[in-house]
């Protein structure tokens, strides 16, 4: 008993603690003050108070914008000083608060200048992506004009290519085509210039087998399909295309698909109900060029050999990127169209589901194909599967994947390795919980001491199932597990009525003596079962009496005095309930 209570005293210590620390509440950055002035005041006491405000401290409030007149909401230009100092004035018995005008921003939000004007990396969804995976330890290779390391690729991963076209080691770009599509994978990111790409922590392989005039042969392209593949890369994109089929370039694609590399070609810009060669042979994922609109851009071919399809651009919308003026050699940004800007991104996508974890070429494709947004009504195949969707595709490759490196990941991500979490407002919600807890034992001990009974972890087990549940479950959010049986395991009995939907209303039927009633009713004739009903009566007086003063929120009863007299009566009943039940028993045994 003595080390129960001083276990208690330790815990309302630690809560105490807990409770008066700041942590993140008071560590953001300002340089405003809001000032809410009640609303039972009128203009002409409002109008009064600015302008003794302004002429104390040498400051203008103003309405923070249009829509803040009904609310009297205030705002002035201060520090830390001002603010303590308008707290400690006479202001503050006509306001409702008086706090910082915190600055939030946005997160996963590229610093690059030209951001703004991609679209198209908005469209796919790709700034959800990043918050789980950018494409680090993957290897995209461009066969293409080659890649310009122009200074927006500065900080982009290199590993050695080939020039084909020229037979040497270096695969710098001639035409600018290559480069602009490099950087649709992997451009510079967060680099403060410039541009962003999609899988921007990926390596990139540059293998040269198209000319400063764009053309190229088939043999060139097989051998850097095979020289891709026998190097370590995940991802080919080709960015190119034409008629004839040739069985060269087939063995080439399939000894790569056997390697484990993912093949992904562009339609083609002709407008033809048909895909070009390589896009149509089976290894390789054709794709569909996509306007600003999200309907087919009109020179993109459709139809057979088309598997997905992705932004191209219009001349409504480009692609920007950057690349090389072909006269100079000198970095541009520039906007191009075509299957070919649609290509990469699909390539960038299929590095994110890589790096995500798929390591099969044929999952890769599925898992982008079922990812895709749907069209419904394609009745001549403009879109394949459907649009490309990286955040999707990315959530569905990383779905009930569960190994230590993700899990101590998703530990840090959320939170839970940081100190801070334990001394913040997460801890602090534990508080009622904890507070549920403790009150039912405490119920249960001062009842002992007038009714000698056996103390049994059944009855501990009914006394947490009447009062919290496992609630530091409830919030626990496991990856893309469903969401629902966290919440039920982490409910008391009593809260189980809005666990499922996830609302924290209570419903009467559940959080009433009618249960604990029920269960007394039907076990009180059974030897061990009938501990564990009292210990939930128990318990239930513990978490209504808690909610009646921190949350008399009921459903039908609203929020209030009215919910807050139904949860005290009720948990007086429920304890009364309790203390029947036990001394019943006591005095029958």
């Amino acid at each position: 008993m003595k080390k129960f209570f001083l276990l208690c005293l330790f815990l309302i210590g630690l809560g105490w603690a807990i409770s008066n620390f700041p942590g993140l509440a008071t560590q953001g950055t300002y340089d405003s003050i809001v000032l809410d002035f009640r609303e039972d005041l009128g203009a002409a006491e409002i109008a009064k108070e600015v302008n003794a405000i302004a002429q104390q401290y040498q400051i203008a409030p103003q309405l923070n914008s249009e829509f803040s007149g009904g609310d009297n909401v205030y705002v002035v230009k201060g520090d830390r000083t001002l603010l303590n100092a308008l707290r400690k004035s006479n202001l503050a018995k006509d306001t409702e608060y008086i706090e910082p005008n915190y600055v939030y921003s946005a997160f996963e939000i590229p610093n690059d200048p030209m951001y703004t004007k991609q679209w198209n990396l908005r469209s796919i969804n790709v700034e959800s992506a990043w918050n789980e995976t950018k494409g680090s330890g993957t290897t995209v290779a461009i066969i293409d004009t080659g890649i310009t390391p122009v200074a927006d690729l500065k900080e982009t991963k290199f590993v050695p290519g080939y020039d084909f076209v020229n037979d040497r080691a270096e695969a710098y770009d001639d035409n600018g085509h290559g480069t602009h599509v490099a950087g649709t994978v992997a451009q510079s990111t967060n680099n403060n210039y410039g541009v962003a790409g999609i899988a921007y922590e990926a390596a990139l392989m540059p293998l040269k087998v198209l000319s400063g005039s764009g053309g190229g042969t088939v043999s060139d392209i097989a051998e850097a399909i095979k020289f891709a593949a026998d190097n370590g890369a995940d991802v080919i994109n080709m960015s190119l295309g034409g008629g004839g089929e040739s069985q060269l370039m087939e063995e080439a694609i399939d000894y790569a698909h056997s390697k484990g590399v993912v093949v992904i070609a562009a339609a083609g810009n002709s407008g033809d109900s048909s895909a070009s060669y390589p896009a149509r042979y089976p290894h390789v994922i054709g794709v569909s060029a996509l306007g600003p609109d999200d309907e087919k851009a009109t020179y993109s071919n459709f139809g057979a050999g088309v598997d997905i399809a992705a932004p191209g651009g219009s001349e409504m919308g480009k692609i920007l990127q950057s690349t090389i003026d072909p006269e100079t050699g000198a970095e541009v940004f520039e906007g191009y169209q075509g299957t070919s800007m649609a290509s990469p991104h699909v390539a960038a996508v299929a590095a994110l589901v890589k790096a995500s974890g798929i390591t099969e070429p044929d999952e890769i494709r599925s898992v982008l194909l079922q990812s895709s947004r749907t069209v419904t009504e394609d009745p001549l195949n403009h879109f394949g599967s459907g649009h490309l969707d990286a955040a999707a595709a990315v959530q569905l490759a990383q779905r009930g994947q569960i190994n230590f490196r993700d899990f101590f990941r998703w530990l840090r991500d959320n939170g839970y390795l940081n100190p801070r979490f334990w001394i913040d407002g997460g801890a602090v919600a534990l508080l009622p919980k904890i507070a549920m807890v403790l009150g039912s034992y405490l119920l249960a001990f001062f009842l002992r001491n007038y009714f000698p009974f056996q103390w049994t972890w059944g009855f501990s087990g009914g006394l947490m199932a009447g009062s919290s549940g496992f609630f530091f479950l409830r919030n626990l959010f496991v990856f893309d597990l469903p969401q629902w049986p966290m919440r039920v395991m982490g409910s008391s009995i009593p809260e189980l009525g809005g666990a499922i939907n996830g609302s924290s209303m209570l419903n009467p039927f559940f959080a009433s003596v009618l249960i604990p009633g029920i269960l007394i009713a039907l076990l009180l004739g059974h030897q061990q079962w009938k501990w564990i009903a009292i210990a939930i009566s128990i318990g239930f007086a513990s978490s209504l009496a808690v909610n009646a003063f921190v949350s008399p929120t009921v459903w039908g009863l609203g929020t209030g005095l009215v919910s807050q007299t139904f949860l005290i009566v009720n948990a007086l009943l429920c304890f009364g309930l309790a203390r029947l039940a036990i001394k019943t028993e006591v005095r029958s045994a």
